[in-house]
Protein backbone atom coordinates (compact mmCIF):
# COMPACT_ATOMS: atom_id res chain seq x y z
CA UNK A 1 0.00 0.00 0.00
CA UNK A 2 1.23 3.60 -0.89
CA UNK A 3 -0.18 6.45 1.01
CA UNK A 4 0.16 10.20 0.30
CA UNK A 5 -0.31 13.12 2.86
CA UNK A 6 0.14 16.34 2.22
CA UNK A 7 2.44 17.96 5.60
CA UNK A 8 3.55 21.98 6.19
CA UNK A 9 6.55 23.08 8.43
CA UNK A 10 6.41 26.49 9.61
CA UNK A 11 9.45 28.26 8.39
CA UNK A 12 11.33 30.08 11.12
CA UNK A 13 11.82 33.70 9.05
CA UNK A 14 10.46 34.55 5.52
CA UNK A 15 12.35 32.67 2.93
CA UNK A 16 13.11 34.94 -0.19
CA UNK A 17 14.66 34.13 -3.28
CA UNK A 18 14.41 35.79 -6.54
CA UNK A 19 10.92 33.84 -7.31
CA UNK A 20 9.37 35.32 -4.56
CA UNK A 21 8.95 34.39 -0.64
CA UNK A 22 7.18 31.78 1.40
CA UNK A 23 6.31 31.49 5.45
CA UNK A 24 6.20 27.71 5.45
CA UNK A 25 7.36 24.26 3.49
CA UNK A 26 4.63 22.07 1.92
CA UNK A 27 5.95 18.33 1.84
CA UNK A 28 4.76 15.56 0.79
CA UNK A 29 4.79 12.46 2.79
CA UNK A 30 5.10 9.12 1.36
CA UNK A 31 4.25 6.03 2.96
CA UNK A 32 4.63 2.31 1.87
CA UNK A 33 3.42 -0.04 3.96
CA UNK A 34 4.09 -3.63 3.27
CA UNK A 35 3.59 -7.06 5.20
CA UNK A 36 3.71 -4.44 8.20
CA UNK A 37 6.33 -2.52 7.46
CA UNK A 38 6.75 0.92 6.75
CA UNK A 39 8.79 2.88 4.58
CA UNK A 40 8.53 6.35 4.11
CA UNK A 41 9.96 9.88 2.50
CA UNK A 42 9.19 12.76 1.37
CA UNK A 43 8.99 15.38 -1.73
CA UNK A 44 8.60 19.05 -2.32
CA UNK A 45 6.45 19.82 -5.30
CA UNK A 46 7.90 22.76 -7.43
CA UNK A 47 6.01 25.13 -9.33
CA UNK A 48 9.42 25.89 -11.32
CA UNK A 49 8.81 22.65 -12.89
CA UNK A 50 5.71 22.53 -13.33
CA UNK A 51 5.04 20.18 -10.48
CA UNK A 52 1.93 21.42 -7.68
CA UNK A 53 0.78 19.15 -4.33
CA UNK A 54 -2.22 18.01 -6.27
CA UNK A 55 -0.49 16.78 -9.34
CA UNK A 56 2.35 14.96 -7.98
CA UNK A 57 -0.08 13.48 -5.50
CA UNK A 58 -2.06 11.89 -8.28
CA UNK A 59 1.04 10.70 -10.19
CA UNK A 60 1.92 8.68 -6.78
CA UNK A 61 -1.80 7.68 -6.37
CA UNK A 62 -1.43 6.17 -9.77
CA UNK A 63 1.29 3.72 -8.88
CA UNK A 64 0.68 -0.02 -8.64
CA UNK A 65 0.36 -0.21 -5.38
CA UNK A 66 3.26 -3.51 -5.61
CA UNK A 67 5.86 -1.27 -7.40
CA UNK A 68 9.70 -1.47 -6.74
CA UNK A 69 12.14 0.28 -7.00
CA UNK A 70 13.49 -0.85 -10.26
CA UNK A 71 10.16 -0.74 -12.08
CA UNK A 72 9.65 2.66 -10.29
CA UNK A 73 11.92 4.05 -12.22
CA UNK A 74 10.35 3.90 -15.76
CA UNK A 75 6.76 4.66 -14.17
CA UNK A 76 7.43 7.98 -13.43
CA UNK A 77 10.06 10.50 -14.76
CA UNK A 78 12.83 12.36 -12.26
CA UNK A 79 10.91 14.54 -10.45
CA UNK A 80 9.62 15.13 -6.54
CA UNK A 81 6.54 12.19 -6.82
CA UNK A 82 9.59 9.18 -7.55
CA UNK A 83 11.67 10.80 -5.16
CA UNK A 84 9.56 10.35 -2.05
CA UNK A 85 8.18 6.84 -3.49
CA UNK A 86 11.76 5.80 -3.95
CA UNK A 87 13.44 7.10 -0.79
CA UNK A 88 10.39 5.50 1.08
CA UNK A 89 11.44 2.01 -1.02
CA UNK A 90 14.69 2.33 0.25
CA UNK A 91 13.73 2.82 3.65
CA UNK A 92 11.18 -0.23 3.30
CA UNK A 93 13.96 -2.22 2.11
CA UNK A 94 16.36 -1.19 5.22
CA UNK A 95 13.84 -1.88 8.06
CA UNK A 96 12.84 -5.02 6.29
CA UNK A 97 16.68 -6.29 5.69
CA UNK A 98 18.30 -5.09 8.82
CA UNK A 99 20.22 -3.16 7.31
CA UNK A 100 21.17 0.62 6.91
CA UNK A 101 19.78 1.90 3.74
CA UNK A 102 23.47 2.85 2.98
CA UNK A 103 24.65 -0.71 2.97
CA UNK A 104 22.03 -1.84 0.64
CA UNK A 105 23.66 0.58 -1.75
CA UNK A 106 27.34 -0.30 -1.41
CA UNK A 107 28.69 2.82 0.08
CA UNK A 108 31.22 3.46 3.07
CA UNK A 109 29.54 4.10 6.40
CA UNK A 110 28.52 7.82 5.78
CA UNK A 111 30.07 10.98 8.17
CA UNK A 112 29.27 14.26 9.25
CA UNK A 113 29.40 16.82 6.41
CA UNK A 114 29.66 20.65 6.21
CA UNK A 115 26.58 22.19 4.81
CA UNK A 116 26.31 25.77 3.44
CA UNK A 117 23.32 27.93 5.56
CA UNK A 118 21.27 29.79 3.10
CA UNK A 119 20.67 33.73 3.64
CA UNK A 120 17.82 34.74 2.19
CA UNK A 121 16.99 37.62 -0.36
CA UNK A 122 16.44 40.99 1.36
CA UNK A 123 17.73 44.85 1.64
CA UNK A 124 21.70 44.88 2.00
CA UNK A 125 21.28 46.18 5.08
CA UNK A 126 19.38 42.99 6.77
CA UNK A 127 21.49 40.77 4.81
CA UNK A 128 24.47 42.00 6.64
CA UNK A 129 22.45 41.86 10.33
CA UNK A 130 21.66 38.18 8.57
CA UNK A 131 25.49 37.36 7.60
CA UNK A 132 26.59 38.80 10.86
CA UNK A 133 25.02 36.80 13.24
CA UNK A 134 25.39 33.48 11.16
CA UNK A 135 29.23 34.69 10.45
CA UNK A 136 30.34 31.37 12.80
CA UNK A 137 28.52 28.94 10.27
CA UNK A 138 31.51 27.28 8.34
CA UNK A 139 29.61 28.08 5.14
CA UNK A 140 27.15 30.69 3.83
CA UNK A 141 24.95 30.53 0.66
CA UNK A 142 23.70 33.69 -0.71
CA UNK A 143 20.13 33.95 -2.99
CA UNK A 144 20.68 36.67 -5.54
CA UNK A 145 19.50 37.86 -8.67
CA UNK A 146 18.57 41.04 -9.23
CA UNK A 147 19.81 43.89 -10.24
CA UNK A 148 21.00 45.14 -7.00
CA UNK A 149 23.46 42.25 -6.16
CA UNK A 150 26.35 44.02 -5.38
CA UNK A 151 25.27 45.93 -3.10
CA UNK A 152 23.71 42.90 -1.20
CA UNK A 153 26.98 40.87 -1.93
CA UNK A 154 29.38 43.08 -0.12
CA UNK A 155 26.91 43.67 2.62
CA UNK A 156 27.05 40.14 3.31
CA UNK A 157 30.98 40.02 3.36
CA UNK A 158 31.03 42.93 5.55
CA UNK A 159 28.92 41.17 7.92
CA UNK A 160 30.76 37.68 7.68
CA UNK A 161 34.26 39.30 6.54
CA UNK A 162 35.97 35.68 6.76
CA UNK A 163 33.27 33.25 6.21
CA UNK A 164 33.30 31.37 2.91
CA UNK A 165 31.00 31.91 0.41
CA UNK A 166 28.67 30.94 -2.77
CA UNK A 167 25.54 32.14 -4.28
CA UNK A 168 22.84 31.30 -6.07
CA UNK A 169 21.64 33.31 -8.77
CA UNK A 170 18.57 31.63 -9.01
CA UNK A 171 18.75 32.05 -13.20
CA UNK A 172 18.49 35.72 -12.47
CA UNK A 173 21.01 37.08 -14.84
CA UNK A 174 22.53 37.29 -18.16
CA UNK A 175 25.45 36.88 -19.84
CA UNK A 176 26.87 40.40 -19.57
CA UNK A 177 25.61 40.81 -15.93
CA UNK A 178 27.50 37.61 -15.41
CA UNK A 179 30.90 38.43 -16.38
CA UNK A 180 30.44 42.38 -14.67
CA UNK A 181 30.50 40.37 -11.97
CA UNK A 182 32.38 37.50 -11.73
CA UNK A 183 35.62 39.12 -11.14
CA UNK A 184 34.34 40.93 -8.07
CA UNK A 185 32.68 37.89 -7.19
CA UNK A 186 36.31 36.49 -7.26
CA UNK A 187 37.80 39.35 -4.92
CA UNK A 188 35.33 38.76 -2.76
CA UNK A 189 36.29 35.75 -1.98
CA UNK A 190 33.28 33.62 -3.49
CA UNK A 191 33.96 30.08 -3.97
CA UNK A 192 31.06 28.75 -6.83
CA UNK A 193 28.06 30.27 -8.55
CA UNK A 194 24.96 28.56 -8.96
CA UNK A 195 22.17 28.87 -12.65
CA UNK A 196 23.56 32.73 -13.45
CA UNK A 197 21.51 32.53 -16.59
CA UNK A 198 18.13 30.59 -17.22
CA UNK A 199 18.82 26.95 -17.78
CA UNK A 200 16.83 27.26 -21.56
CA UNK A 201 19.42 30.45 -22.25
CA UNK A 202 22.99 29.53 -20.62
CA UNK A 203 24.41 28.73 -24.18
CA UNK A 204 26.88 32.02 -23.72
CA UNK A 205 28.33 29.92 -20.91
CA UNK A 206 30.29 27.99 -23.53
CA UNK A 207 31.75 31.25 -24.92
CA UNK A 208 32.19 33.71 -21.95
CA UNK A 209 35.17 33.46 -19.36
CA UNK A 210 34.17 31.57 -15.97
CA UNK A 211 36.65 32.65 -13.67
CA UNK A 212 35.05 31.26 -10.85
CA UNK A 213 33.47 27.63 -10.80
CA UNK A 214 29.43 27.55 -12.35
CA UNK A 215 27.56 24.86 -10.98
CA UNK A 216 24.13 23.73 -12.80
CA UNK A 217 20.90 23.62 -11.02
CA UNK A 218 17.83 24.22 -12.25
CA UNK A 219 19.92 22.93 -15.93
CA UNK A 220 20.78 19.80 -14.28
CA UNK A 221 18.12 16.69 -13.36
CA UNK A 222 18.99 13.76 -14.11
CA UNK A 223 22.18 11.93 -15.92
CA UNK A 224 19.90 12.61 -19.39
CA UNK A 225 20.47 16.27 -18.65
CA UNK A 226 24.35 15.75 -18.37
CA UNK A 227 26.12 15.94 -22.05
CA UNK A 228 23.68 19.12 -22.47
CA UNK A 229 26.02 20.76 -19.46
CA UNK A 230 29.75 20.06 -21.00
CA UNK A 231 31.63 23.08 -21.67
CA UNK A 232 29.22 25.51 -19.67
CA UNK A 233 29.48 24.03 -16.02
CA UNK A 234 32.06 23.33 -13.88
CA UNK A 235 29.56 21.85 -10.99
CA UNK A 236 26.68 19.98 -10.90
CA UNK A 237 24.25 20.47 -8.29
CA UNK A 238 22.29 17.20 -7.63
CA UNK A 239 18.47 17.41 -5.62
CA UNK A 240 16.92 14.44 -4.54
CA UNK A 241 13.53 16.12 -6.10
CA UNK A 242 15.15 16.43 -9.24
CA UNK A 243 16.65 13.61 -10.08
CA UNK A 244 13.99 11.51 -8.53
CA UNK A 245 15.19 9.84 -5.87
CA UNK A 246 18.36 8.09 -4.12
CA UNK A 247 18.67 5.86 -7.40
CA UNK A 248 18.67 8.51 -9.69
CA UNK A 249 21.05 10.55 -7.38
CA UNK A 250 24.03 7.96 -6.92
CA UNK A 251 23.45 7.12 -10.37
CA UNK A 252 23.94 10.69 -11.76
CA UNK A 253 27.03 11.55 -9.21
CA UNK A 254 28.89 8.72 -10.00
CA UNK A 255 28.58 10.00 -14.23
CA UNK A 256 29.07 13.06 -13.35
CA UNK A 257 32.21 12.29 -11.92
CA UNK A 258 33.32 10.20 -15.14
CA UNK A 259 32.44 13.38 -16.59
CA UNK A 260 34.88 15.62 -14.85
CA UNK A 261 32.33 17.49 -12.97
CA UNK A 262 32.23 18.84 -9.28
CA UNK A 263 29.83 17.82 -7.22
CA UNK A 264 27.39 19.78 -5.05
CA UNK A 265 24.21 18.32 -3.04
CA UNK A 266 21.56 20.62 -2.74
CA UNK A 267 17.77 20.41 -1.53
CA UNK A 268 14.68 22.30 -1.30
CA UNK A 269 12.75 23.62 1.78
CA UNK A 270 12.03 20.50 3.45
CA UNK A 271 12.37 18.49 6.72
CA UNK A 272 14.71 16.55 7.98
CA UNK A 273 13.31 13.34 6.05
CA UNK A 274 14.26 14.70 2.68
CA UNK A 275 17.73 15.46 4.00
CA UNK A 276 18.52 11.92 5.02
CA UNK A 277 18.92 10.11 2.11
CA UNK A 278 20.62 13.19 0.60
CA UNK A 279 23.27 12.98 3.22
CA UNK A 280 24.23 9.49 1.30
CA UNK A 281 25.08 10.93 -1.55
CA UNK A 282 27.07 14.17 -0.05
CA UNK A 283 29.90 12.18 1.02
CA UNK A 284 32.89 13.80 0.03
CA UNK A 285 31.35 16.45 -2.22
CA UNK A 286 32.63 19.70 -2.80
CA UNK A 287 29.72 21.48 -1.66
CA UNK A 288 26.76 20.33 0.40
CA UNK A 289 23.58 22.67 0.96
CA UNK A 290 21.30 20.21 2.97
CA UNK A 291 20.45 23.48 5.17
CA UNK A 292 16.20 22.97 5.16
CA UNK A 293 15.66 22.01 8.85
CA UNK A 294 17.70 24.89 9.91
CA UNK A 295 15.17 27.25 8.12
CA UNK A 296 11.97 25.57 9.76
CA UNK A 297 10.90 26.68 12.84
CA UNK A 298 9.14 22.90 13.62
CA UNK A 299 10.63 19.67 12.33
CA UNK A 300 10.16 15.88 11.68
CA UNK A 301 10.45 13.99 15.19
CA UNK A 302 13.73 12.30 15.79
CA UNK A 303 15.47 14.93 13.28
CA UNK A 304 19.20 14.94 11.78
CA UNK A 305 21.60 16.60 13.88
CA UNK A 306 23.61 19.82 13.01
CA UNK A 307 26.85 20.77 14.90
CA UNK A 308 30.34 22.00 14.44
CA UNK A 309 30.87 18.79 12.25
CA UNK A 310 28.31 19.36 9.65
CA UNK A 311 24.82 17.37 8.86
CA UNK A 312 24.80 14.30 10.60
CA UNK A 313 23.61 11.05 8.72
CA UNK A 314 20.18 9.88 9.85
CA UNK A 315 19.38 7.62 12.74
CA UNK A 316 17.76 4.57 11.31
CA UNK A 317 14.79 5.73 13.56
CA UNK A 318 14.39 8.53 10.98
CA UNK A 319 15.11 6.90 7.85
CA UNK A 320 17.41 4.20 6.37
Amino acid sequence: MITVTKDTFPLAEVFTISRGSRTEANVLTVRVTRDGVTGWGECVPYARYGETLDSVTAQIENLPPDIDRIALQDALPAGAARNAVDCALWDHMAKTSGERAWQLAGLQKPHPEITAYTLSLDTPENMEAAARKHAYRPLLKIKLGTPDDMARLEAVRRGAPATPIIIDANEGWTAEVYSELAPHLVDLGVKLVEQPLPASDDDMLAEIERPLPVCADEAAHDRKTLSALEGKYDVVNIKLDKTGGLTEALELRRAATEQGFGIMIGCMVGSSLAMAPAVLVAQGAAFTDLDGPLLLAEDRPEPLIFDADGVHPPEASLWG
